[in-house]
């Protein structure tokens, strides 16, 4: 099983470093690619991954990408055309549930709406963060933060950890942990901007790629135990078999998913 998870994490690595260093189209195909999937994961859980409701969820996560790569030259407020694809969806979906009735619940209706921004949403995020002015450097951080805090975090709970953060949810972690796992984020990011300002950009902050590494840690630890929550909750230990040793998509992205616009939107400000 280690060797099978090592292989398998060699291979994520190698696809994220040429999908990413190479940008634009590329790493806007594979997202997408990623995103349909991470989808489908989520809709099996609900259910509703090859009907109606899951298919409109698939139209609209198309159509926002489709947005997100044509704004630059998009005119007008840029906001409006997202708010309407977001009432297109809601209002399809409704229709679902209306002229089905009774074939789906509530819940598989809200779920088809959540997919769409928990999965395909938060995870374009990658791509914008890419395509900022220093996105070549800045898009690392997502992964940095969100790998980088789950390794320290597990590194410091297996030597320290006493007190329990979810005891019910994931007994396994701790608070000690927790909070190493934010402060080796915090280094981390320290060092990769001090590796940034030797061998690349001179002008990037190192207390700014801190901050990002301490809030980027903390919020991929929301990220990873809001997966473990819906996955409880449902009676299920993986969401996907397609990560021999990992899962699904979003057994090994849950953390990358929350942490791809916090990065995004951090960056900007700061």
């Amino acid at each position: 099983m280690f060797k099978t998870r090592l292989l398998s994490g060699i291979l994520l690595v190698i696809i994220a470093l040429v999908t990413v260093i190479t940008g634009r189209e590329l790493l806007f195909a594979v997202l997408l690619l990623i995103s349909i999937i991470g989808m489908t994961e989520l809709y099996k859980v609900f259910g509703i991954e090859k009907k109606p409701p899951g298919i409109i969820g698939y139209i609209f996560a198309v159509l926002y990408y489709g947005l997100v790569y044509f704004e630059p030259q998009m005119e007008g407020e840029q906001h409006v055309w997202f708010m309407l694809l977001f009432m297109g969806l809601l209002i399809c979906l409704m229709a679902a549930l209306v002229f089905g009735y009774p074939k789906y619940n509530t819940q598989q209706i809200f779920a088809a709406f959540f997919g769409v921004f928990y999965v395909a949403v938060m995870l374009s995020y990658i791509y914008q963060t890419r395509c900022l002015p220093d996105g070549m450097f800045t898009v690392w951080l997502v992964f940095i933060c969100a790998w980088g805090c789950d390794t320290c975090a597990y590194c410091v709970g297996m030597l320290i950890g006493k007190h329990k953060m979810a005891p019910v949810l994931s007994p396994k972690k701790s608070v000690e942990g927790g909070i190493g796992g934010i402060v080796g984020a915090a280094l981390i990011g320290v060092i990769y901007a001090l590796a940034i300002n030797h061998w690349g950009d001179a002008g990037t902050s190192v207390f700014s790629y801190a901050v990002i590494g301490a809030a980027g840690g903390a919020i991929s630890q929301i990220g990873d135990l809001a997966a473990s929550a819906i996955k409880r909750y449902h009676n299920i230990k993986d969401y996907g078999k397609l990560i021999p040793g990992h899962g699904g998509i979003l057994d090994r992205f849950d953390s990358v998913i929350f942490t791809a616009p916090i990065i995004y939107y951090l960056a900007v400000l700061l």
